[in-house]
């Protein structure tokens, strides 16, 4: 892959902040590969030498769909390499197999400059997005506002239920929001978003993890992990898991294993926390 800023690895756990998000600022082209695949392979060094080239003019995304089947199947790729524009959230154009390069600059070409980042007035989403990170009270009332104006607008159902989540106390509010977003660009995000409120519903104060502490034997590590989980202490919860398996095979292969596969979904399914421990929980039980 060229080293460049312009072309970039995507997985589920980061397409919606690159892919979704970033097409607001530039164009970005998606590139669904494999590595066994020879016309990819023809492909690719011309996409990454044309996002050199263009310096910005586009943003190249590169997904490896042996590693990403589900964003593969939400674009219904039927054969590779294709080749999706995005454009302000949303699909502008596409293409399946290998063009020559006249035809690849003219695909590009078409697509039209990046947005000018000085002068552009940032969006209402952008604006929220923004916030999140040092002004959480700030952002709610944002996504707020955008929800008054359109109330079944799914970037802001979403983005307030992130904020709720991240305010203890305040996770069954994030719950009615994220209902009926099964599909579109943002189910992904509301989806990981929805099995956060269900691992929160296990009561995880103080006393709580104390007393699951006191707990011993399988059940007991199954219900201290609970209890980890609904405080985000993830890497925890996952060794607890493990422990658990390891006292109680069946257990292993059946509750221990959900639960991991929850944890999973929340910290990315394809991140190398996951992978790690998806590999010690097949090795310990098969």
């Amino acid at each position: 892959m060229a080293d460049s800023p312009w072309v970039v690895n995507v997985s589920a756990e980061n397409f919606h902040q690159i892919v979704v998000d970033g097409s607001r600022e530039r164009p970005v082209v998606i590139d669904f590969w494999a590595p066994w695949c020879g016309p990819c392979r023809r492909l690719a060094p011309m996409l990454e030498r044309l996002a050199v080239e263009k310096d910005g003019g586009f943003l190249l995304a590169k997904v490896n769909t042996d590693e990403n089947q589900e964003l593969a199947q939400s674009f219904q790729v039927e054969g590779i390499p294709a080749v999706f524009a995005i454009r302000d959230g949303k699909i502008a154009d596409q293409f399946t197999g290998v063009l020559p390069e006249e035809q690849l600059r003219e695909f590009i070409d078409s697509l039209g400059p990046a947005a000018p980042a000085a002068d552009a007035e940032p969006s209402p989403l952008d604006r929220a997005l923004e916030l999140e990170g040092r002004d959480p009270s700030a952002a709610a009332e944002s996504y707020r506002a955008m929800l008054a104006a359109t109330p079944d607008d799914p970037a802001a159902r979403v983005g307030l239920a992130r904020v709720l989540l991240a305010t203890p106390g305040r996770e069954q509010e994030a719950a009615p929001l994220l209902t009926g977003l099964e599909f579109g660009d943002f189910a992904p995000e509301a989806q990981r978003l929805h099995t956060l409120v269900t691992l929160r519903d296990v009561p995880h104060a103080d006393a709580d993890l104390t007393a699951a502490q006191r707990v011993v034997g399988a059940e007991g590590k199954l219900a201290l992990a609970k209890v980890l989980a609904a405080r985000g202490d993830y890497p925890a919860a996952l060794d607890a898991l493990l422990a658990a398996a390891d006292d109680d095979r069946q257990l292993g292969r059946t509750t221990v294993r959900e639960l991991m596969l929850k944890i999973f979904e929340v910290i990315g399914p394809q991140s190398e926390q996951a992978g790690d421990y998806r590999r010690r929980l097949q090795a310990l039980l098969y």
